[in-house]
């Protein structure tokens, strides 16, 4: 790991300051809520549930270690979806606790705000990995008959076609996900890689819906990702799958007395469709 500084800092009053104490007083213990649904979703399966602003939801380990690939987009408008690479360069390519998942341009707002990790202490292993990440995507039916010549329809990304379906999404609107539960790194020689999911029964990744929300989530039929996918030594790793639960959450309206649903960036520019009369060859010559 580089010492060098990030590129993306915050200045005084900007938008990725986090009240921890607001969302600290929202974990299990510290504020009234309720359990309002459970969803099970089965092994090498997905589902998309919704979200209303102001809730909780929680993803759960509920058997054995899995991985879970998640989606997430604006309730009443799914242009506005997640945007995995701005979150990384934001906030960080592993999330946890006080992490907040960005929406796309131009919209440019948190949705989400992760409020517990029971993993946040995993930090990074020996060999660099860590977890909940955001720097690999879902796998693919496309990916895998590149690799291996085959077809194969029980991927993340088939799984969350056929999860939000229902919902009048296609595949054009499933995107790069949240990798819940996943290990991972750059090796030495900057490549991706996977490890075993470290994740055991009852360990849970929650968070805080800044706004009405829909989302999606695969159990990713790599199970816990213990066994290797593609390569000299790859076989079904059917055995290492498991189902996971989310549990969604309404709060005592009473927790929420100082927040309000996070607004657009508020950038009033021309968005590139129009050219601002600048002499830059000038300011150039006067610096």
């Amino acid at each position: 790991m580089s010492n060098v500084e990030a590129a993306y800092r915050a200045g005084s009053g900007s938008k990725l300051a986090v009240d921890k104490v607001f969302y600290s007083s929202l974990k299990e213990g510290s504020a009234q809520r309720t359990l309002v649904d459970t969803i099970k979703i089965p092994m090498r399966s997905g589902k998309a549930w919704e979200v209303p602003a102001g809730h909780v939801f929680r993803i759960r380990v509920s058997e054995g270690p899995q991985v879970g690939d998640f989606n997430m987009w604006n309730k009443h408008d799914p242009r506005e979806r997640m945007w995995a690479s701005r979150t990384r360069q934001l906030q960080s390519a592993h999330v946890s606790t006080y992490d907040r998942l960005w929406s796309t341009l131009p919209f440019l707002r948190p949705m989400a705000t992760i409020i517990d990790d029971t993993l946040a202490d995993y930090g990074q292993d020996a060999e660099g990995g860590r977890v909940h990440d955001l720097l690999g995507t879902r796998c693919d039916p496309y990916v895998n008959k590149l690799l291996t010549g085959e077809d194969f329809d029980f991927h993340c990304h088939s799984n969350l076609v056929r999860a939000v379906l229902p919902y009048g999404l296609t595949e054009f609107d499933v995107h790069d996900v949240l990798n819940v539960f996943q290990c991972t790194g750059l090796n030495d020689d900057d490549k991706y890689f996977m490890k075993a999911c470290p994740a055991k029964k009852g360990d849970y990744l929650e968070f805080f819906a800044e706004m009405d929300l829909l989302c999606a989530l695969s159990c990713c039929p790599g199970g816990d990702l213990s066994v290797d996918l593609w390569g000299p030594d790859a076989k079904d790793p059917l055995s290492t799958c498991h189902p996971l639960e989310v549990e969604i959450y309404k709060l005592d309206p009473s927790s929420l007395d100082c927040w309000e649903e996070p607004k657009s960036s508020g950038y009033a520019g021309g968005h590139g469709l129009r050219s601002p009369s600048v002499d830059w060859e000038s300011i150039k010559k006067g610096l």
